[in-house]
């Protein structure tokens, strides 16, 4: 039986764990060779062209490592900079600075990438009325810093968890006897929690037929669809119910799939396959 504990991500702090994994029992190079009451100004600077994300973890870190060090966001979340720019300050003890910088880039530069490959995708599609989504492909423990990268870079959040939405997918569907039975559950949902957002996934066209007919649905995921078999689907539109189109997005093609007028474009690499940033602390001595 699982855990009780994984039931509380509440409980769970990404940077004290994070801090915990790279400076153990202490910083032995640092606290051999730095002076102990030395101070020093940090700067972050970026390396490359990028979004902004994750400047409120970085600077937690060095918050957690030493609360005395003044820590100064220069770039906010959202914001771009370009190669040379400084996105934070950091002014205190050599050491703390030390011992907190490669966390805290660490933090930052996957955060950016993030963001910088989110705006990437939303901009590919341009003035498409399509909001350009996560999925649930986050790194184990970091899901809520990734998801608000993905914001910061101009997309929009999916379900966070598996208890904020429904999202019934070909292995869930596998377990029903039929759209009777299906139909039959969806009613039951919508008695007990009525304000929950309900996503059927469709392999294909026929599905979406199927699904169309069901009450209560409020999304249809189109699996892996083409281009022309997304406008088919969509002609079937009835009600309220949203399209989702998801698999196999790229950069070539997220346009061509804009285009058909789905209403999301769900899309895991945005967490799962984003290139870090390359970031950087320059450090100075403050005399005294």
């Amino acid at each position: 039986m699982a855990s009780s504990n994984l039931m509380k991500p509440d409980r769970y702090d990404p940077i004290a764990a994070a801090l915990k994994e790279d400076i153990g029992q202490g910083d032995i190079t640092t606290d051999f060779f730095v002076p102990e009451t030395l101070h020093a100004t940090g700067r972050i600077i970026a390396r490359e062209k990028a979004i902004v994300a994750g400047a409120a973890a970085a600077a937690d870190v060095f918050r957690q490592v030493d609360p005395s060090i003044e820590v100064r966001i220069i770039r906010a979340d959202g914001t771009e900079v370009a190669a040379g720019d400084v996105i934070i300050e950091v002014r205190g003890l050599a050491r703390s600075i030390l011992k907190a910088e490669r966390v805290a880039l660490n933090f930052l530069q996957r955060l950016c990438g993030i963001a910088t490959l989110t705006r990437q995708f939303v901009d590919a599609v341009g003035n498409s009325s399509v909001k350009i989504l996560d999925t649930r492909k986050t790194t184990p423990g970091l899901r809520a810093l990734e998801k608000a990268a993905v914001v910061a870079g101009g997309g929009g959040n999916h379900r966070f968890g598996l208890y904020d939405m429904v999202l019934v997918k070909d292995n869930h569907l596998a377990t029903f006897e039929g759209l009777t039975s299906l139909a039959g559950r969806i009613r039951q949902l919508r008695q007990e929690r009525p304000n929950i957002r309900i996503e059927l996934e469709a392999d294909d066209l026929e599905q979406v037929r199927a699904f169309i007919e069901l009450d209560g649905i409020d999304v249809i995921l189109l699996d892996n669809m083409t281009p022309a078999q997304i406008r088919e689907a969509i002609a079937l539109r009835r009600d309220s119910i949203k399209f989702e189109a998801s698999g196999g997005v790229t950069l070539k093609n997220v346009n061509r799939i804009a285009a058909t007028g789905v209403d999301y474009i769900s899309i895991g690499s945005l967490t799962h396959a984003a290139r870090a940033i390359d970031v950087g602390l320059e450090m100075t001595h403050v005399p005294g």
